[in-house]
């Protein structure tokens, strides 16, 4: 029987996401990663061939121990290019499934390069005792060494990162120190903050001498949570590029989430339409003193 339980959503309204920038270099780490442990991978299959052909049979026991430090070298640096990327675009932590291979990639790769190998090194018939020996003693420290550096024992994730975004951008707005800052989720951290100040300026008036948090932009097409393309956002619904179309409303990092990362570059002129500031304190006096 199905399981009927209704998946629970992901909160979007506030969620981080990866930059054109950051997602780019993610793509180039991994693809490194990957070439790293084909060579890796690569190297295993021709120490089994070469083991099959009863290289080491009586001899040859550096070129052994030279096919499993080039095994680890590779394992190693392909993890760590992949740790890397999954900095710059970490899977989701509700994604269990994929969370979970995403991050420790690295150390599944590691143990198929080693452990057929190492097994086969083991279980050699042919080969001296004393090389199978210090062989297969030298790559089990090498495979155990390798995969513990593969493991990520502390994985980023969407979630935590939406999280440090936005008290980062708190802190910016606050002047505080801050400590939620990490490179990864500071650019969209700092564009929000700034934004959101800018917006607060924008739209102070008797009701609200501190300004608002509220935007307005046109919604994601046919429905989509996401723009396909970055869409401006305004000060309040009545100004003329919102007219006539549907709009959405919400705080700057909302409008974010949605694509709306542009603010508008008519700020006094929209101020006049929405009745804000001084702009519009300017008007009201003007039309008062020619009455």
């Amino acid at each position: 029987m199905p399981d009927e339980k209704p998946v629970e959503e992901v909160d979007v309204t506030k969620e981080w996401r990866a930059t054109h920038g950051q997602k780019s270099a993610a793509a180039r780490l991994r693809i490194f990663a990957a070439i790293a442990w084909f060579i890796a991978i690569g190297t295993e299959i021709a120490g089994i061939v070469m083991l099959r052909q009863h290289r080491f049979d009586h001899g040859n026991l550096p070129l052994l121990i030279g096919l499993l430090v080039v095994i680890a070298v590779f394992a190693i640096g392909g993890s760590l290019m992949w740790k890397a990327a999954n900095k710059h675009d970490p899977a989701r932590q509700s994604d269990t499934a994929r969370f979970f291979f995403q991050n420790q990639l690295g150390a599944i790769i590691t143990v198929i390069a080693f452990l057929p190998l190492i097994v086969l090194i083991l279980m050699d018939k042919d080969m001296d005792t004393k090389n199978k020996k210090i062989a297969g003693g030298i790559g089990i420290v090498l495979a155990a060494a390798a995969t513990f550096i593969g493991i990520d024992f502390n994985p980023p994730s969407v979630e935590q990162y939406t999280k440090d975004m936005n008290s980062c951008a708190a802190q910016i707005k606050a002047n505080q120190p801050t400590t939620a800052c990490s490179p990864e989720v500071a650019e969209q951290a700092k564009a929000i903050a700034a934004d959101s100040k800018t917006v607060a300026d924008a739209t102070k008036d008797a009701a609200h001498p501190n300004g608002q948090d509220v935007v307005y932009w046109i919604a994601p097409e046919n429905g989509a949570k996401k723009a396909a393309t970055p869409h401006v956002f305004h000060i309040c619904k009545g100004v003329s590029p919102l007219k006539g179309k549907t709009v959405n409303q919400g705080s700057v990092t909302e409008a974010y989430a949605e694509n709306a990362t542009r603010i508008t570059k008519q700020i006094p002129m929209e101020q006049k339409q929405c009745g804000f500031g001084a702009a519009a304190a300017t008007d009201k006096a003007v039309t008062t003193n020619a009455a």
